[in-house]
């Protein structure tokens, strides 16, 4: 008489099982990466899926012994191979709970499936045995199924090839640990998406065929939340790190001094405290290191003084009164009023005009950022125009380049007295061609020009203000004329990486303004009386708005 064994698993896990064998079956790599990770451009899918197709679906389960696992697996339909050990899962379990991995009794079984293709796939089984004192593990892991996950295989790989898929993985999906298996002699980095609408789809490893201890070690630290965390939170100390190395002039002095003594002696530093300064702005990126000794990068060259487009300025207002005002911040979350005023005691622009060296600073920085202004001139043709008027251009830094690159072309600076003081110096090469109106834009603009420049103008304002600019161009414009409008557009959507993102908490702050979404400023120039004719990108996440006057 043949005796009975026990069934080792709960019915819950066989209901697990199921559900992994069945989702291998409803889908192939193209639908499961168009599931998993759908910011993936199609271009981007296709080249992913072919250096990674998909390999299997795995799951957990919780089995009270492993005797006769693999004949009851059988009766219901899955047809397993040899056991193999399980490392990276069981480290996993181990740090989650605990418990010492060598408490833990974790074993790999795979059974071959096919995807809806017809492509062989597997369904790779985490049995862990679970004596009563372990079911605590067991009711926690299914609940939440925290090592479920598909799988992608890299067959061909090699240091390059994982770096890659790592990193375009990685943009998509959080770093959620891996290992290195010697059994199988496979490298696991596992991503996971905790907010993915299917459960089935929060978590996906990558396989790799081979050993990448560089690449894991950065990949397990990366996985730690706190690690990310903490990066973001010492954000100030970098603002603080670059607008030291600029007050003591280190990258002029970088061009020429490559050694510490040396590099001391030119700054006036201590020696010690420089050379810590130095290590933390080399993993900024902003100093390279080598058996020469301390050299600029290309980031930080854009903070020598003695450079034209320097972004020196912008180091020294953002380590400065901006950062007093960032302090803050909090009181301008809770009110929607601008924290520079509390700090200062006065409103932004009110402040600076009474205190001439911060608005020098201050127009400094703001010519720090006119790359984009190069790409203007080339992107719209103003070579037609017999006028550009700059409407509250500030230090002219705008004009200047548009009356430079076009020789034929007349221009009218519209702003505030102190403003006009500081662009007389910027606009003499072009003085002859240019006048320069003090006003108030709110009250009126002139009314004879071909093009209007409201360069980072809006941004400044609220919505009520900016429909009186904009209502205040549209009465005096002449009706041929066009208005470029040159800010950051915010993304439509939130998961878009933009610079119009902090500089919108940015004006928060310092400002009392925002930035806005392309069709913010669509509905503000269409209540003023204009039609949005076409956007174009500029540098620096900056962008053009072209208008006329609805018809």
């Amino acid at each position: 008489m043949t005796a009975t064994i026990a069934p080792a698993l709960a019915p819950e896990d066989l209901t697990r099982l199921a559900t992994a064998m069945a989702l291998i079956a409803a889908n192939d790599t193209e639908s499961v990466l168009a599931t998993a990770i759908p910011s993936l451009s199609e271009a981007e899918r296709a080249a992913l899926a072919a250096h990674a197709p998909l390999t299997h679906a795995a799951v957990l389960v919780f089995p009270s012994t492993l005797d006769g696992l693999g004949e009851e697996l059988a009766h219901h339909g899955i047809e397993v191979g040899a056991m193999t050990p399980s490392v990276v899962v069981r480290d996993r379990l181990s740090r989650r709970y605990a418990v010492p991995a060598a408490e833990l009794e974790i074993r790999i079984l795979r059974a071959p499936v096919t995807d809806r293709a017809g492509r062989p796939c597997e369904l790779e089984i985490f049995a862990m045995v679970t004596p009563p004192e372990l079911a605590h593990i067991a009711a926690d892991e299914r609940l939440y199924g925290r090592e479920n996950h598909f799988a992608l295989a890299v067959a061909d790989a090699d240091p390059i090839v994982v770096s890659g898929l790592r990193a375009t993985i990685a943009t998509r999906m959080r770093p959620d640990g891996g290992g290195y298996n010697s059994h199988e002699g496979a490298t696991v980095l596992y991503f996971r998406d905790a907010h993915h609408a299917l459960p089935a789809f929060r978590r996906m490893e990558l396989l790799c065929a081979g050993q990448f201890p560089h690449l894991l070690a950065t990949h397990q630290r990366e996985s730690v939340p706190g690690t990310q965390l903490l990066r973001l939170m010492t954000g100030a100390w970098a603002t603080q790190a670059i607008a030291t190395a600029v007050e003591l002039r280190l990258p002029d002095h970088l061009a020429t001094i490559p050694d510490l003594p040396g590099l001391a002696a030119a700054t006036g530093a201590d020696q010690d405290s420089l050379g810590r300064l130095l290590r933390y702005l080399t993993t900024l990126g902003l100093v390279h290191t080598s058996a020469a000794g301390y050299a600029l990068t290309d980031l930080s060259s854009l903070l020598r003084s003695d450079l034209e487009g320097t972004m020196r300025p912008l180091a020294q207002m953002y380590g400065g009164p901006f950062y007093q005002s960032f302090a803050a911040l909090t009181d301008a979350v809770r009110t929607g009023e601008e924290s520079y005023a509390k700090v200062f005691g006065a409103h932004h622009f009110t402040h600076m005009a009474a205190n001439p060296e911060l608005a020098e600073l201050f127009h400094r920085s703001m010519a720090a950022s006119n790359a984009m202004f190069t790409e203007l001139t080339r992107v719209v043709d103003f070579s037609a125009a017999g006028t550009v008027i700059d409407v509250a251009g500030g230090n002219g830094e705008l004009l200047a380049r548009v009356l430079t690159a076009n020789p034929t072309v007349h221009g009218v600076l519209l702003d505030r007295p102190h403003a006009l003081a500081t662009a007389k110096s910027t606009l003499a090469p072009v003085a002859t061609r240019c006048t320069l109106v003090p006003g108030d834009f709110t009250e009126a603009v002139p009314t004879v020009g071909d093009v209007y420049l409201l360069s980072r103008v809006l941004h400044d304002w609220t919505d009520a203000q900016c429909r009186t600019i904009l209502t205040t161009c549209a009465a005096d414009m002449p009706e041929h004329a066009e208005l470029l409008v040159i800010e950051r557009l915010l993304p439509e959507t939130a998961d878009t990486d933009s610079l119009a993102v902090p500089w919108d908490i940015h004006m928060l702050c310092n400002v009392g303004g925002r930035e806005r979404t392309e069709s913010h400023y669509r509905a503000l120039l269409a209540d003023a009386g204009f039609e949005l004719t076409a956007t174009c990108p500029l540098p620096l996440d900056t962008y053009v708005l072209r208008a006329r006057k609805a018809r």
